[in-house]
């Protein structure tokens, strides 16, 4: 068996200044062209041409953009998949980078031109590591992470491993609060389950100096933005983090004008599955319960999405070790929850899953450009960093016994 240090100078000697910045690159001009999610058509078609252009194998399409690529060892064994997203948001981007975005209200916001970046470059890594595998290496380029009901609930659906299923499934995901050149791991529950509330409150609208004349949905609204509040607080098991949020209210009258309907729109989060189905009993119970109780009704639609994010315990431990073998013990972190949710939830519910985090901020900046806003943007040299971890994690991880 070929030792962790023979395969740590292997991958460093494949990650060549030619090939970082190929790479990083490469990560730019997805950077610069983005696609929202289940519209990454041109970010799909540069993905083929560069795999092709390495002799690498794929399986095209599937859920319309997504593919399955695979480098195969030279020795028999088990077979790993790695995953990347491959969606852009709905922002407007103010980086004033040079690459900045030139699609007017989409942006790499979350990272995931670093996660395609990162993964092209496995790739490009274990294409020549091929005797060092023990197995096989699935690559997954996946749409549609930011949209429900997410595009890895959708490529299993598709049958994306049929022929090919593999024994475990790693992603990684940036995290711009940590250094570049770190990394994280967290065991078991990490993140939330992820559902998108819609409640509309109709009740009759009118002149609001004629309150006797009107039954007002507004007022309604309010008691139940309060109630649900107070009842998902009060039910809520004491060691399950639980959020309920709603970001969007929608009342369109005017300063004299109540109106015949209120929409409200939030998200529900949990860390469990059975208390998150009790969760959306409780919130249709009660928004209607009291629409009804105060003269008016209420639409109640719960649309379903991510599921919490286990990572395997297993995989977890064995993965954060082959971390500290590769990168040093002072560069791997211990995480906590996160009340965020991910669909690769999907993959780690089919299979042994887990997801890491990489770190992007640059070293010693006191500033963090969040995810999810204009101003996001990452220390490039994280490149090198997720490349090494993934390829070394597919080394290794092929040897170990089954999770």
């Amino acid at each position: 068996m070929i030792s962790k240090m023979n395969v740590k100078e292997r991958i460093e000697t494949l990650l060549s200044t030619q090939l970082l910045d190929e790479i990083t690159g490469i990560r730019r001009h997805f950077h610069e062209f983005p696609e929202r999610s289940f519209e990454e058509y041109k970010t799909s078609a540069t993905l083929r041409k560069i795999l092709d252009g390495w002799g690498i194998e794929y399986k095209y399409p599937i859920v319309e953009t997504g593919i399955l690529a695979w480098v195969k060892g030279n020795k028999p064994g088990k077979r790993i998949a790695l995953r990347s997203d491959m969606d852009a948001l709905p922002i407007t981007e103010q980086t004033g980078l040079e690459f900045q975005s030139k699609h007017p209200g989409i942006m790499h916001a979350c990272g995931h031109d670093v996660h395609m970046a990162s993964l092209l470059g496995a790739v490009r890594v274990l294409d020549q590591m091929k005797d060092y595998l023990e197995g096989e290496v699935l690559f997954v380029f996946q749409p549609g992470e930011e949209k429900i009901p997410g595009g890895a609930k959708l490529m299993l659906e598709d049958g994306i491993f049929e022929g090919k299923e593999p024994d475990l499934i790693i992603a990684q995901h940036v995290l711009p609060e940590m250094d570049a050149g770190h990394v994280g791991f967290k065991p078991g529950i990490y993140m939330a389950s992820s559902d998108e509330i819609y409640i509309t409150v109709h009740g009759k609208g009118g002149h609001g100096a004629l309150p006797r004349n009107i039954n007002d949905p507004v007022l309604m609204a309010s008691h139940i933005l309060i109630a649900l509040q107070h009842e998902i607080q009060r039910k809520s098991p004491s060691q399950v983090p639980t959020v309920l949020s709603f970001g969007r209210v929608i009342a369109d009258g005017a300063v004299n004008v109540i109106p015949d309907q209120v929409i409200l729109e939030g998200t529900f989060r949990a860390m469990n599955e059975p208390w998150r189905k009790e969760a959306h009993g409780i919130i249709d119970r009660v928004a209607k319960g009291i629409a009804t109780s105060l003269g008016g009704t209420c639409q109640v639609e719960i649309r379903h999405g991510y599921p919490v994010l286990h990572n395997h315990e297993g995989l977890t431990a064995a993965s954060k070790k082959i971390a500290v073998d590769l990168l040093g013990a002072g560069r791997v972190e211990d995480m906590e929850i996160r009340m965020t949710a991910e669909d690769f939830a999907w993959f780690a519910q089919t299979l042994p899953g887990m997801m890491y985090r990489l770190g992007v901020k640059a070293p010693g900046a006191e500033q963090v450009f969040p995810l999810h806003t204009p101003g996001f943007r990452v220390d490039e040299t994280a490149l090198k960093t997720g490349i090494s971890l993934l390829s070394g994690l597919a080394v290794e991880l092929l040897k170990f016994p089954a999770v």
